[in-house]
């Protein structure tokens, strides 16, 4: 084995030493399911924001957005940033603080848990359509992280996909299911910082490599639409050019933040809400730049390929591995320089980490909690809710693993289905709870149900149809969603005086 590789891997197993120490040290931090899987809301406003977006940001930051500009230029990356920059601002400010206080004061630690507790019900049929629905969407979303890490592994050191990927996942199963929420978010945490600093490094290596600022803008203004935030390249060097509505489909991104359980654990998690002021500003701030900054190096990409430093990528899948391709050429120049190298490497695999270690959590606290005791109504002891708890993390990540063995998938086709299945189930359901006294189970398990089916039908039956209706799923079904909630909790009347005093009496804290 070179010294090059030798010493990218001996940074990268460093790295994923310290996250296994991390949930080491916070294991004996969790007495019970409450601890394990919200922290005993107990964090604080950094972590909190920082958590919520590494842990939102997954390896679509550092592969899907750079490989997506590389191939396409600016306009789709781009209206999908800014549509995620405004949906991680307005969820901040609307929903996290009426979330914090509403699930504390029902007593939730899930979202299923919230949403049962938010309309009194005993039943059955509210729990597990919310659980089940996010442990269908939840699997590929995580099996994209581990798909991820497999690409990552595979494309540096030269090992066979499969292994790689399996190795990475038994990592953040490792530290997941020993520290649990505290342990994921502080992990978050970290990995967020090198995130960070891998976007900062390639930047600036590649401009330099580049040939220059103006030498990478030069050669972007020499592709039809490459530039433009009108029009897309294609790859046969035409473009296409973008319509309101298309436009409007793209930056429905936004809309998936009000129904994303991993980011809305954090809400609930964090020890006071008047914090949250201080939350809302870091997380914005960040997750500008950061998108920013990552669209920008899908540009920079192409000029380094045109002037030789890395091949030239043709397709999507090959064009996520920028970042890594930037990392190995940047290693071949000095120990200082490798570290970097390192560094990136390790970002590529915190961005993906902090989103599989949130997501297994989510779907584990989903199937444990509300599955097995709520539904089935299978009782368990404090011990035996954490084994179940465990259990139920490696499970989700075996399944997991088994969605992520195609090597050729897209980080961020995957990841833009799983985000829209959320948006319009959740989305809608959440809002309406929250800031509508009126709201009804009945309406939010229709309304639920009819986003998940309108996802699936548009995604597979009615985007093929072409013209306007080859839109983002996301847009339409979160309408639909909304609108059959709204519909049914009209038609069924108004929920008792015990729930809406509650709805009152929360929207007075």
């Amino acid at each position: 084995m070179e010294s090059k590789t030798l010493g990218l891997m001996l940074v990268i197993i460093v790295y994923l030493i310290m996250m296994v120490v991390v949930g080491v040290i916070y294991s004996r931090k969790n007495k019970d399911v409450r601890d394990f899987y919200l922290g005993g809301r107990k964090l604080g406003p950094i972590v909190t924001a920082m958590s919520a977006e590494a842990s939102d940001m997954s390896s679509w930051l550092l592969m899907g957005l750079p490989g997506l500009a590389y191939i396409s230029g600016l306009a789709e990356a781009s209206w999908t940033a800014i549509g995620l920059a405004i949906g991680t601002y307005l969820n901040w400010l609307f929903v996290a603080k009426r979330l914090r206080v509403y699930s504390a004061h029902n007593n939730s630690i899930t979202v299923p848990d919230f949403l049962k507790n938010r309309y009194h019900d005993n039943g059955k049929v509210l729990v597990s359509t919310a659980a089940l629905i996010i442990i269908v969407f939840f699997i590929p979303y995580t099996a994209s992280g581990f798909a991820a890490c497999g690409k990552l592994f595979s494309t540096l050191f030269g090992v066979p996909y499969l292994p790689a990927m399996i190795v990475s996942a038994i990592v953040i199963v490792a530290y997941t299911t020993m520290g649990g929420f505290l342990a994921a978010s502080t992990t978050d945490l970290i990995q967020s910082i090198v995130m960070t600093l891998a976007l900062v490094i390639v930047i600036i290596f590649g401009i330099k490599t580049a040939g220059g600022f103006d030498q990478v803008v030069d050669n972007a203004r020499e592709l039809e639409g490459y530039l433009s935030l009108t029009e897309t390249h294609l790859a046969d060097g035409g473009s296409e050019a973008y319509t309101g509505l298309t436009i409007a489909s793209i930056l429905a991104w936004g809309l998936g933040y009000f129904g994303m359980p991993h980011i809305l654990l954090r809400f609930m998690g964090i020890e006071d809400e008047k914090k949250l002021k201080t939350s809302r500003r870091i997380a914005s701030i960040w997750v500008v730049i950061a998108m920013g900054v990552a669209i920008f190096i899908g540009v920079i990409g192409y000029s380094m390929s045109k002037a030789g430093v890395i091949e030239l990528f043709t397709n999507t899948s090959d064009s996520e591995t920028l970042m890594v391709r930037v990392s190995m050429i940047l290693s071949e120049n000095g120990t200082l320089l490798l570290i970097m190298g390192g560094l990136i490497l390790a970002g590529i695999l915190a961005c993906t980490m902090s989103t599989s270690d949130s997501q297994l959590l989510a779907a584990a606290s989903s199937l444990s909690e509300n599955i097995v005791k709520d539904a089935m109504g299978i009782k368990l002891n404090n011990k035996q809710s954490m084994i179940a708890a465990r259990l139920t993390v490696i499970g989700i990540a075996v399944l997991g693993v088994l969605l992520a063995i195609n090597p050729d998938s897209s980080v961020f086709r995957i990841v833009s289905f799983a985000w829209a299945g959320f948006g319009a189930t959740f989305g809608p359901a959440m809002l309406l709870a929250l800031f509508w006294k009126n709201s009804t189970k009945e309406g939010c398990i229709a309304g639920m149900i009819a986003g998940g089916v309108m996802i699936f039908l548009w995604k597979f039956v009615i985007a093929n149809l072409g013209g306007v209706f080859a839109i983002y799923e996301l847009l339409p079904a979160f309408i639909i969603g909304a609108i059959v909630n709204i519909a049914v909790s009209k038609k069924v009347g108004a929920p008792s005086a015990e729930i809406i005093a509650e709805f009152e009496e929360v929207k007075a804290m």
